[in-house]
């Protein structure tokens, strides 16, 4: 029989460890569902809907993809009304091509949000730790600070710079 160390010398078998454990109430027990995840029981046990937290893959990729766009858009921003342009080309182009990326993710993101809005009358799901509803949260902001940057841009400079460096910027 197999006996579990309960530490300064206390010792338990473990049947009567199984029996002591049955015995507690639900949320303290940490039983696994067949075919769930150890997570998908907490949250069940905690009284918590089963999907509430999953969003697919397509969610984590949303979720990835706007953690990453918003701050490089925000970056972008604030260079362009500092200086005129927009982020510099950087070393073969890649920083030109993260922040032409991160605007359309943003867009992608905020035509997901569209879309599911006139399709169930709310917003994305939460997500994990709340992840997706911020990166949702935060893609407007950003459209909005779009918005109001570029119309600052126009009236300040008279154009708005394009998506590929030019006489005006880099060029």
């Amino acid at each position: 029989m197999a006996r579990v160390n309960l530490g300064s010398g206390l010792c338990l078998s473990s049947a009567r460890f199984s029996a002591l454990v049955s015995s507690l109430p639900p949320p303290a027990r940490l039983t696994r569902r067949r075919g769930g995840s150890l997570f998908r029981s907490l949250r069940a046990q905690a009284g918590q809907s089963e999907t509430a937290g999953e969003v697919g893959t397509a969610g984590l990729v949303a979720i990835a993809a706007g953690l990453v766009a918003n701050p490089v858009v925000g970056w972008s921003l604030f260079t362009l009304k500092s200086t005129g342009c927009g982020l510099p080309p950087g070393p073969g182009g890649a920083i030109g091509a993260l922040e032409g990326v991160s605007y359309l993710a943003i867009l992608g993101i905020i035509s997901w949000s569209a879309y599911t809005k006139i399709k169930t009358g709310s917003g994305l799901p939460n997500g994990p730790f709340g992840l997706l509803g911020a990166v949702e949260g935060l893609s407007y902001l950003s459209v909005l600070a779009i918005a109001v940057i570029f119309g600052l841009q126009f009236l300040d400079y008279g154009y708005i710079p394009g998506p590929v460096p030019s006489e005006q910027c880099f060029g």
